[in-house]
């Protein structure tokens, strides 16, 4: 029952900009992974620790986070292809104009 609320939301607030909804997750994902990543290389190569028995679930979870933000990422552009061949299919546009605040007076010539 969540999950359906939850699907009817993205749907409603990302269904034309899925790469919105993705792109931060796997921004999120990937910065911290290749941060916490960063620091077992650095540490690895600054002090030549051993990182496996010293950090050895940090540097795990470091790398599944970069490997899931890349692939939220990656879902991101894929919704975005398939969103925008949808559109485009159809002849449609992804937006709708609500309403025409200002007009453009057409072939008018202003005299100097």
């Amino acid at each position: 029952m969540l999950f359906d609320i939850l699907t009817i939301r993205f749907l409603l607030k990302y269904f034309t900009r899925p790469m919105h909804f993705f792109g931060g997750f796997g921004l999120f994902g990937t910065a911290t992974g290749g941060a916490i990543l960063g620091f077992c290389a650095i540490e690895k190569i600054i002090w030549n620790g051993d990182i496996v028995l010293e950090h050895g679930p940090l540097m795990v979870a470091g790398s599944l986070l970069f490997v899931t933000g890349m692939m939220m990422f990656s879902t991101g552009l894929i919704g975005e292809l398939m969103i925008r061949t949808y559109f485009e299919s159809q002849g449609r546009r992804i937006y709708a104009i609500r309403d025409v605040l200002t007009q453009k007076r057409r072939n008018v010539i202003s005299e100097p």
